[in-house]
C-alpha cells in the first residue's frame, strides 16, 4: 500500500496581513510554527516516520515541511513546481486590491484564463504540478508540503484526472491541514481517504 500525505502550510504572515499570497514569499507566524509542529506530531501518529518529504520552495511551505521533518526524522527536498498559483502583479498586495481588479473568467476558457496581468493560467499552474508529480517515484509513505489551492491539483493528479478536465475541480483544501491519499496493493485503486484532517 502507498500513502501520500498532502500537507498545506500553516498560518503565514500574508494571511494575517490580508495580502495576496501566490508567489509572495511570506514566513510562518508564531501560531503557524506551533501548528506546523502539531502537524508533525499528527504525521508521527499516522506512522509516517522517515517518509520522503517534497515541498514548495516558498518559505511558508518550506518552514512547515522543516518542522514536520524534525518530528518524523526526515529531510525535505524543495521545488518551485509545488508553489501556489502565481498572481503576477498582485503578489503581496492587499487582497482587496486584487479583488477589485480580477478579470472575470470566460465560460469557455477555464484553463487558459489569467485572472490578473502576469498571473499564471490554470493550465500553466496545473501543468507544473503534474509534471513534477509525474517524475516522482513514490515510496510507501510520501509527504507533499504545498499550498491550499495547489493541493487540489495534487489530489487531481492522484486520481488521474486529465489536465483538460481540471477546469472545474476544487477540493476546498484548507491551510494547515492534512489530506491522506491511499493506493492499494492489489488493484492499485487510488482513494482520497481523508480531506482536511
Amino acid at each position: 500500500m502507498k500513502e501520500l500525505y498532502v500537507v498545506t502550510h500553516t498560518e503565514s504572515q500574508h494571511h494575517v496581513d490580508k495580502r495576496v499570497g501566490g508567489w509572495y514569499d511570506s514566513e510562518l507566524t508564531e501560531k503557524g510554527r506551533k501548528d506546523a509542529d502539531e502537524l508533525g506530531q499528527r504525521l508521527q501518529l499516522l506512522d509516517a516516520h522517515k517518509a520522503d518529504i517534497y515541498s514548495s520552495d516558498l518559505k511558508r511551505a518550506a518552514q512547515t515541511a522543516d518542522r514536520i521533518a524534525a518530528a518524523i526524522n526526515s529531510i525535505v527536498e524543495l521545488t518551485p513546481q509545488l508553489r501556489e498559483m502565481s498572481y503576477g502583479v498582485a503578489e503581496g498586495r492587499p487582497q482587496q486590491w486584487l479583488d477589485e481588479r480580477i478579470v472575470p473568467l470566460a465560460r469557455d476558457n477555464r484553463l487558459d484564463h489569467a485572472v490578473i496581468d502576469g498571473g499564471e493560467t490554470k493550465r500553466e499552474f496545473v501543468s507544473r504540478i503534474y509534471d513534477f508529480l509525474d517524475g516522482l517515484t513514490l515510496g510507501d509513505k510520501t509527504i507533499i508540503s504545498t499550498h491550499a489551492y495547489a493541493a487540489t491539483f495534487v489530489i487531481a493528479w492522484w486520481i488521474k484526472m486529465p489536465l483538460e478536465s481540471v477546469g472545474y475541480v476544487n477540493f476546498n483544501v484548507q491551510s494547515g491541514k492534512i489530506c491522506k491519499l491511499v493506493e492499494d496493493d492489489v488493484f492499485k485503486n487510488r482513494t482520497v481517504a481523508g480531506l482536511n484532517m
